[in-house]
C-alpha cells in the first residue's frame, strides 16, 4: 500500500471554517496560488469527496487536485495518500469541507475537516465570514478553538470584511479570544465563482475565467493575509508516521490474484438484507466469465478510454494511477468533440459530471455515441459513475444518448446527497456479488427504472435500496467510488479489457 519514501515532513495547514459559505475555496485556493507565486512547489488537497474544488487547486498550483476522504478510504489512508500526493512539495495546503466538525451523518467527527486534521497532525486556520459581526467573532472562534483540544486552531483569517473600522472592532474582539489574526479579506466580487445546481461551476468549463478568478484569489491573498506568519504555522505541524501510497504496491498487497465465477452477471441471494456480506478486499477476485471477444488489442497493455472534456470532470487521479499501475495504457477522450474512440480502445471509464448542461452537444455527437454503444454490446468493460450513467441511458432529458441500458434519465428538483455504505448485488467487470464498498452520490437527476434485471449495488444506508445495472461488460451506478480503498478494483477491470 506504501512506498518507501516518505513525506511526512512536509509543512501543511488545514483550511476550515464553521459552515459552509464562509469562503473556505477562496482562501484556500488563494493561498496556493499565493504560495505558488513565490515559487514553492504547492500541494493542494480536499477534505471530502468534492470533484469540483480541486480543479481550482489545481490551476492554482500546476499540480493535481487530491481528495482526502475517511469515510470513502478509510482512515488509515488519509495520512498515506496525502504523503503520495505533497511528495517533494515544499508546502501542502488542505481545504477543509463543509463546517468544521461536520462530518459523515451518523459517524460522529468520520470525515470532517477536523478528523483530517487531527490524521494529518496538521493546524488549522480557521475561516470567518465577518460579514454581519464584530466582537461576537470572538465567541465563535473561541468555541470552534475550544471544542475539540485535540484541534489545533492556529490561526483565523477574516473574510469579508466591510472597513477598516470593522477591521479593527473584529481584531480587538479576537485579542482576547488567544487566537492570531493572519489575515483579513475584504469583499470582492471578482473573486467569486459562479454556481449552479451542484455547486460551484468546473474549471473545465469556464476556462479563461477561471484563470482570471484564481489570480485574483491569489493576489487578494497575498495582500490580504500574513504569508510568512501562515508558513511558520505550517512548519509546526506534527510528523507523520505513515509512508506515502504509492498504485504498484497497492496493488500487489491487495488480494490475490482473480479466480473463475460461473457467469457474469449472477447475483447471489439478497445480500442487501442479509448477512453483512463480503469484505471490500474481495472485489478483485472473481476473473473472467461468460465469453471472451475476438477482438483483436494489444494482450498485456490494454487501452482504457477515460471520458473527459466539460461534460465529465469528475475523476480520482488515483483510478488512472490504478490503472497504469495494474498494466493498462489510459488514454483520454472527449464525448463532445471527440466522435471516435481512440483506436484500440478495449476498455471505458465514464466518470461523473454535468452531461445534463450538455446533452444536446453529447446527443449531436452520433458517431461517438454509436462507437459507445457498439463496443459495449461488443462485451468490452465498461465502468460508468453518475454522469456516466445518464450518458449510456437510451435518452437524457428526451435527447438520445447511447442507448446501452434500457432507461431513460432527466433532471429533477430534487438534491441527491451524502455518503453510502453499499453491497455489490451482482458479479461484475468491477467486483465480484458481496463485496461491500463505500459511495458517494451527488446528482440533481433521477434514472427510470432505477436498476436493471442485475441490479449494480445493494445500497444500505441511509435507506436500503438497489441501484444501479450490470449488463454484459458494464457497471453504470450513479455512486462515486474510490478505488484507492479497494486497489483490486482496478486490477479486475484491467483483467477483463485484456481478456475480453
Amino acid at each position: 500500500m506504501t512506498s518507501s519514501s516518505s513525506s511526512s515532513s512536509v509543512p501543511r495547514l488545514v483550511i476550515a471554517a464553521p459552515s459552509s459559505g464562509s469562503g473556505k475555496t477562496t482562501v484556500a485556493t488563494g493561498l496556493m496560488a499565493a504560495f505558488a507565486a513565490r515559487g514553492l512547489a504547492v500541494s493542494p488537497h480536499k477534505v471530502g469527496p468534492d470533484y469540483i474544488d480541486p480543479g481550482y487547486h489545481s490551476l492554482a498550483t500546476g499540480r493535481v487536485g487530491r481528495n482526502l476522504d475517511a469515510y470513502l478510504c478509510g482512515p488509515e489512508l488519509v495520512g498515506p495518500l496525502f504523503a503520495h500526493g505533497a511528495r517533494g512539495c515544499d508546502l501542502a495546503v488542505v481545504e477543509g469541507v463543509m463546517g468544521m466538525f461536520d462530518g459523515a451523518a451518523g459517524e460522529g467527527e468520520l470525515a470532517s475537516t477536523a478528523h483530517v486534521a487531527k490524521l494529518l497532525r496538521a493546524p488549522v486556520v480557521l475561516v470567518v465570514d465577518a460579514s454581519s459581526q464584530s466582537r461576537s467573532v470572538a465567541a465563535l472562534v473561541h468555541g470552534f478553538a475550544s471544542w475539540d483540544p485535540e484541534v489545533r486552531v492556529g490561526g483565523v483569517i477574516l473574510n469579508k470584511v466591510a472597513s477598516d473600522r470593522h477591521e479593527a472592532l473584529l481584531r480587538e474582539a479576537l485579542d482576547a479570544a488567544g487566537v492570531p489574526v493572519l489575515g483579513v479579506l475584504r469583499r470582492a466580487p471578482q473573486v467569486d465563482t459562479p454556481s449552479r445546481h451542484l455547486g460551484l461551476v468546473p474549471v473545465a468549463e469556464r476556462r479563461g475565467a477561471a484563470v482570471e478568478a484564481v489570480a485574483a484569489m491569489g493576489a487578494q491573498v497575498s495582500a490580504g493575509c500574513d504569508l510568512e506568519g501562515l508558513m511558520a504555522l505550517a512548519l509546526s505541524a506534527g510528523a507523520l508516521s505513515c509512508e506515502a501510497w504509492d498504485a504498484a504496491e497497492a496493488l500487489a498487497s491487495s488480494p490475490p490474484p482473480p479466480r473463475p465465477v460461473p457467469s457474469l452477471g449472477a447475483a447471489p441471494p439478497d445480500p442487501l438484507f442479509g448477512p453483512e456480506g463480503a469484505s471490500s478486499s474481495n472485489a478483485g477476485r472473481a476473473e473472467d466469465a461468460g465469453p471472451r471477444s475476438k477482438v483483436p488489442g494489444v494482450p498485456n497493455r490494454p487501452r482504457i478510454a477515460v471520458a473527459g472534456g466539460p461534460a465529465f470532470t469528475f475523476s480520482y487521479a488515483e483510478h488512472a494511477e490504478l490503472l497504469t499501475a495494474a498494466g493498462a495504457e489510459v488514454v483520454v477522450f472527449d464525448p463532445l468533440r471527440d466522435e471516435q474512440l481512440p483506436d484500440g480502445t478495449r476498455g471505458l471509464v465514464i466518470g461523473g459530471g454535468f452531461p445534463e448542461v450538455y446533452a444536446a452537444e453529447l446527443s449531436a455527437n452520433e458517431p461517438l455515441r454509436k462507437a459507445v454503444g457498439e463496443l459495449a454490446r461488443a462485451g468490452a468493460p465498461v465502468a460508468a459513475e453518475c454522469a456516466g450513467l445518464l450518458y449510456l441511458c437510451r435518452e437524457l432529458d428526451g435527447r438520445p444518448m447511447c442507448g446501452v441500458l434500457d432507461a431513460t434519465a432527466r433532471m429533477s428538483e430534487r438534491l441527491t446527497l451524502g455518503y453510502r455504505d453499499a453491497v455489490a448485488l451482482s458479479d461484475s467487470v468491477l467486483a465480484v456479488a458481496g463485496t461491500r464498498m463505500r459511495g458517494h452520490e451527488f446528482h440533481r437527476t433521477v434514472v427510470e427504472p432505477g436498476s436493471g434485471t442485475a441490479p449494480a449495488w445493494g445500497v444500505r444506508t441511509p435507506d436500503r435500496r438497489v441501484e444501479g445495472f450490470v449488463k454484459q461488460g458494464v457497471h453504470a451506478s450513479y455512486l462515486h467510488t474510490h478505488w484507492a480503498a479497494e486497489p483490486g478494483v482496478a486490477r479486475r477491470f484491467v483483467e477483463r479489457c485484456r481478456t475480453s
